[in-house]
């Protein structure tokens, strides 16, 4: 059985947000099992459709509030892994298809190719583009991808 990976990485802009240990980002890259590799500056994200999310309180694996977010807006991520055109030579393929994304610090989210874009829980995993009145490249940590359909959204919080 043959395993195909794609995987976003969150690229380091090379300036470290005071506030967090996590270096800020403000690009990465969306390659693996695509037809092109594509890297994303925060400026190019301008070009797809953002969506109003509101407020989302973040929870830990425990359930315990950590943060509310205030004023979300974000784009789909399969939106964004769309534009790049997942390669696949059969369509039983997509089943194998695993989608990691990889944090400044090296913290992964994992999520399957079925699980994005045929579930629910596609339709709620956002690239946010901006949050609590700061767009994403006035934001210490820039780069955030949140799964909204999640209970506790900490534990698939990716930043930076």
């Amino acid at each position: 059985m043959r395993i195909s990976l794609l995987f976003i990485f969150l690229v380091l802009s090379g300036r470290l947000s005071a506030q967090h240990s996590v270096p800020a980002t403000a690009e990465f890259k969306v390659a693996g099992a695509v037809k092109k590799e594509m890297r994303f500056q925060i400026s190019d994200l301008n070009g797809f459709r953002q969506d109003t999310l509101g407020d989302v309180v973040i929870r830990n694996h425990k359930g315990e509030q950590k943060a509310v977010a205030k004023q979300l807006t974000g784009i789909l991520l399969k939106t964004v892994l769309d534009s790049a055109g997942i390669l696949v030579d059969k369509p039983k393929e997509y089943s194998e298809l695993v989608i990691t994304l990889i944090a400044s610090d090296g913290y992964r989210n994992v999520y399957s190719w079925n699980e994005l874009f045929n579930t629910e829980i596609g339709d709620h995993v956002y690239i946010v583009t901006a949050m609590d009145g700061m767009t994403l490249d006035q934001r210490p940590d820039r780069i955030l991808v949140l799964s909204l359909a999640d209970r506790n959204l900490g534990s698939r919080h990716l930043k930076g």
